[in-house]
């Protein structure tokens, strides 16, 4: 696999239906061992992480990354917190949109970029279930209207 080509490992789908992503920040992982092998095996998971702030850093909770199969005793714990690399400028940001009710930091994706892991985080707020039936409604009525358009199309 060349350096600069590693793509998209995980990404959490579930996120933006249970919340409206205002923006989105990269951010750079620390991993221990054997973590970025099993990244690039794929073996990760991050539906139910969350990113927190604790002394002006910022730390990815509940990220899943597997065991190595072929690592030995040093091995890593598969749900540590994982402290995350982002600019500090972005991080005092962080600091003062977290603290608004309402506010969370979710990942949206892990992939590999120039070699080195990433996540995407999301900078959310919670939709309320009436906001996730406009959302399914809105999607229903494009998708039929796109229906509806390919079949005029046809004829």
């Amino acid at each position: 696999m060349p350096k600069g080509d590693g793509g998209l490992i995980a990404q959490n789908k579930k996120a933006r239906h249970d919340y409206s992503v205002e923006e989105t920040y990269e951010a750079g992982i620390v991993l221990k061992g054997t973590e970025i092998k099993s990244i690039r095996a794929r073996r990760v998971q991050i539906k139910d992480s969350h990113a927190i702030i604790r002394n002006g850093e910022v730390f990815l909770v509940n990220m899943h990354i597997s065991e190595y199969e072929q690592g030995n005793i040093y091995n890593h714990d598969p749900t540590r917190s994982r402290k995350l690399l982002m600019k500090k400028k972005e991080i005092d940001k962080l600091i003062g949109l977290t603290k608004e009710k309402g506010y969370a930091l979710v990942p949206l994706k892990v992939y590999i970029k120039n070699g080195f892991a990433k996540v995407l985080l999301g900078l959310a707020k919670g939709k309320k279930k009436f906001d996730k039936r406009e959302d399914l409604k809105r999607k229903t009525m494009k998708r039929e209207v796109e229906k509806a358009m390919k079949d005029r199309q046809h004829m």
